[in-house]
């Protein structure tokens, strides 16, 4: 018998979230609305991350940050918390300084179990959490409806990648869950 899946919320951020940043997923209110009810239904089997700069970007990251410099904040700065109704919460939280949150931290919470995942941003943080941890063998299910993107085209896009990757993932609605 498999063990009950957890619930990992990606990067459910003010940085994602907040109107005016420029990394604002449109539909994020949407999203943390259903992943609410998803932390509700999955309680206590739930993670959350959050995206943070690094304190020296190096290799790759250095032209990144020269793009988006206003991210290049201390990982306490406002900006990286996590949003009201996912904040102060008892709950484990997993910090990275990377877009993918899957790797032996988030590994070592799941242990064997199945993940289900929604959280920001569908064609970023989330695709970079979810192909990895697939790749390692984890059955992951990926809530759309808990899941916003960059723009509407780019979360259709991201979804449909997943998808290519059935059955490692599946893409359902949470009225499917």
């Amino acid at each position: 018998m498999a063990p009950d899946p957890w619930l990992v919320l990606v990067d459910l951020q003010r940085i994602f979230g907040a109107p005016g940043s420029p990394w604002a997923a449109p539909r994020f209110d949407a999203a943390a609305a259903v992943c609410a009810e998803l932390l509700e239904r999955h309680a206590p089997r739930v993670v959350l991350t959050r995206f943070v700069a690094p304190a020296e970007p190096r290799g790759a990251w250095k032209p990144y940050y020269e793009q988006f410099p206003f991210a290049l904040v201390p990982e306490d700065d406002p900006l990286y918390d996590l949003v009201d109704g996912f904040a102060g919460r008892d709950l484990p939280v997993l910090t990275r300084t990377t877009f993918g949150k899957w790797g032996p931290e988030l590994a070592q919470v799941v242990g064997d179990a199945p993940i289900v995942v929604g959280g920001v941003s569908t064609d970023c943080c989330v695709l970079s959490t979810v192909l990895p941890a697939a790749d390692d063998g984890v059955p992951v299910t990926v809530v759309a409806d808990a899941c916003a993107g960059a723009s509407d085209a780019d979360h259709e896009r991201a979804l449909d990648a997943m998808r290519l990757y059935a059955p490692l993932v599946r893409v359902v609605t949470s009225a499917d869950l």
